[in-house]
């Protein structure tokens, strides 16, 4: 079953009836699994989320703001974000399955860490995992100017992100995590 959820409060913190912090992803999977908690653990195990938000960009006149390894860049595709204190839900598989997903889409990506002196948001991606135990991805197309009157996006990055959901939502399932080769980026 596919299921695309859409969240309100986002941007002061999801705790709402609502927001990603709220019963509805809970809910869904009672619902769906009738009840059944054998079967509740093999949907929560056979599921995968993709949360998507947006990124910070690197603009070009505060590179120092991210690592020099870190810095996604506009036109160059979607952002998979990490972080080490869980503000994003990604780790290493779930990274390594969006970029197989993202290869077979033929979509670039990015890879994102923020800079260990900065301080960092969040998405609703944490939140969702923790509630339903949904193995997680975040990404976000990377953009200048988030959370300004002027933010300002690459439309081709908007065309890789439709591609990379389209492709995520038909050919997630396909693609089991224990299967995916781990690359070394």
């Amino acid at each position: 079953i596919s299921v695309i959820a859409f969240f309100d409060h986002e941007e002061v913190g999801s705790e709402s009836a609502h927001g990603a912090g709220g019963s509805m992803v809970t809910e869904l999977i009672e619902y769906i699994t009738n009840g059944d908690a054998r079967q509740k653990i093999t949907t929560i195990n056979n599921s995968f989320l993709l949360s998507v938000d947006g990124a910070h960009g690197c603009h070009p006149l505060y590179q120092e703001k991210h690592h020099e390894t870190h810095r996604p860049n506009l036109h160059e595709g979607p952002v998979i974000k990490y972080n080490a204190n869980v503000r994003y839900a990604t780790n290493g598989g779930t990274g390594a399955k969006l970029r197989a997903l993202a290869n077979l889409a033929n979509v670039p990506v990015q890879q994102f860490c923020v800079k260990n002196d900065s301080p960092c948001g969040s998405t609703i991606g944490p939140i969702l995992s923790t509630l339903s135990g949904i193995k997680t991805v975040d990404i976000g197309n990377p953009m200048l100017a988030m959370h300004s009157v002027r933010e300002m996006c690459s439309t081709i990055d908007v065309q890789y992100l439709v591609t990379l959901i389209r492709t995520f939502m038909t050919k997630s399932g396909s693609l089991p995590l224990e299967q995916v080769e781990y690359d070394q980026e």
